[in-house]
């Protein structure tokens, strides 16, 4: 099964994005792959604070933890790229891991 770090938007609009970021995380496990979405993870109640920025960028950092160990990295665009999204891509291009654009909107699994 391929590892990948799923790069979805979450501050903003976070119940538009957390829905989105659901869907994104459903079309890659029925792609075949074991998804990693920390965004999801980590925001949940009781685990950190996204408003607080010592957390969120501990969170994002949490996330990039795992970066190495996957075979791509699957940013989802159709709401577009956030500062955190680049960040991953970023990273992703440091270590030389393959990264994939996806969209929803172009794909019927999301559906499924």
């Amino acid at each position: 099964m391929r590892r990948v770090i799923l790069e979805s938007p979450y501050a903003g609009e976070v119940e538009h994005n957390v829905i989105y970021a659901r869907a994104c995380v459903r079309d890659a496990l029925l792609r075949g792959e074991a998804p990693l979405a920390s965004h999801l993870l980590y925001t949940q109640d009781g685990i950190l604070d996204d408003g607080d920025l010592n957390e969120r960028a501990h969170g994002i950092n949490a996330g990039h933890a795992w970066m190495h160990l996957a075979d791509a990295v699957v940013v989802y665009t159709d709401r577009g790229i956030s500062s955190g999204m680049e960040a991953g891509m970023n990273l992703a291009r440091f270590l030389d891991i393959p990264i994939e654009r996806r969209s929803l909107e172009d794909n019927d699994t999301a559906s499924r």
